[in-house]
């Protein structure tokens, strides 16, 4: 293993990293937000914006005999780009911190904490370097996750509570059918689920899931939003299609059973963005669902059967 390597993994085990994170890809990681070559000292160390893909190359070129596989890149992001993040020493997204989640152009950058930390490595001043950075650790991570949170998509839910979504148009249009379409169709409606792009779970009543009789597989996906409609004792399950596809045959039996045993009926609902979105899907909406466009917002289109937005036995 190159002595850089050994060096960074030095560094990561005194900043007290989980054990799954002590490892060459890690440590390659930190060398790459570091811009640290293998002949060039800490004490050099600068602070580039990269993405996932160029921390690739840099590894396949400086430090390993082959580039890593295409594939490894939801393993970096989620091995170790999360960690870093968490643990106050990479910043996500630092010149756009309203970037969605998922795109890519997002970036990663060492902390000002951590970069002077790393620079102070083999020095006289590494141990109290070290000292005061994990002194401050939690208050750094929260510090750097505060601008993330207030550039989110803010979602009110009822009359006293809002949450925030990870930035992206996928959020805008949870937020439409939370604020838009759930009033106009559903009056008096309570939100029992919102998913969300950046941590999955952006809300979720698990007592009132509980009480309607549902109970999730934990390998079951859950739609991008639920609505118990109180009044007629309806489960409306929601798909917001901004990237991914609407509720087709597949998704309806999946859904289906995934709700088997709730007590209310199933009503399921696909979300468009526009109308011109919509179009591009026409031939995979199930047959017995129904559609909303948020650019039309007053409007719903029911995809056959024997009744307009309402369960089927």
């Amino acid at each position: 293993m190159a002595k850089k390597i050994k060096e960074a993994l030095r560094i990561l085990t005194a900043l007290g990293l989980p054990r799954a994170q002590l490892n060459a890809r890690s440590a390659i990681c930190l060398l790459a937000l570091c811009n640290l070559k293998p002949r060039t000292a800490w004490e050099n160390a600068s602070a580039p914006l990269v993405g996932i893909t160029p921390i690739m190359e840099f590894a396949a070129v400086h430090y390993m005999d082959k580039p890593y596989a295409p594939n490894t890149r939801e393993t970096i992001r989620r091995q170790t780009m999360h960690q870093f993040c968490d643990a106050g020493i990479a910043l996500y997204n630092p010149d756009d911190p309203g970037r969605a989640v998922n795109s890519p152009k997002a970036v990663y950058q060492i902390s000002p904490e951590a970069l002077s930390l790393v620079r102070s490595f083999n020095g006289r001043q590494w141990q109290r370097s070290l000292t005061d950075f994990l002194d401050r650790n939690a208050s750094l991570a929260s510090k750097y996750a505060k601008p993330r949170k207030l550039a989110g998509i803010p979602v009110r839910i009822g009359d006293s509570q809002t949450i925030r979504l990870s930035p992206g148009a996928h959020s805008e249009l949870i937020r439409g059918i939370v604020e838009q379409f759930a009033p106009r169709f559903a009056p008096g409606s309570t939100l029992i689920y919102a998913g969300d792009t950046g941590d999955k779970r952006g809300f979720l009543d698990s007592t009132a899931l509980a009480a309607l009789n549902v109970k999730l597989d934990s390998h079951g996906k859950m739609p991008d939003v639920v609505i118990h409609d109180t009044a007629r004792d309806w489960l409306l399950l929601c798909e917001a299609v901004t990237s991914h596809g609407p509720v087709d045959a597949k998704r309806h039996e999946e859904l289906k059973r995934l709700f088997s045993a709730a007590r209310p009926g199933l009503v399921f609902v696909t979300a468009f963005p526009t109308r011109k979105n919509m179009a591009k899907y026409l031939g995979d909406i199930a047959w017995e669902t129904d559609v909303w466009s948020a650019d039309a917002p007053d409007h719903l289109i029911h995809f056959n059967g024997e009744r307009f937005l309402g369960p089927y036995a």
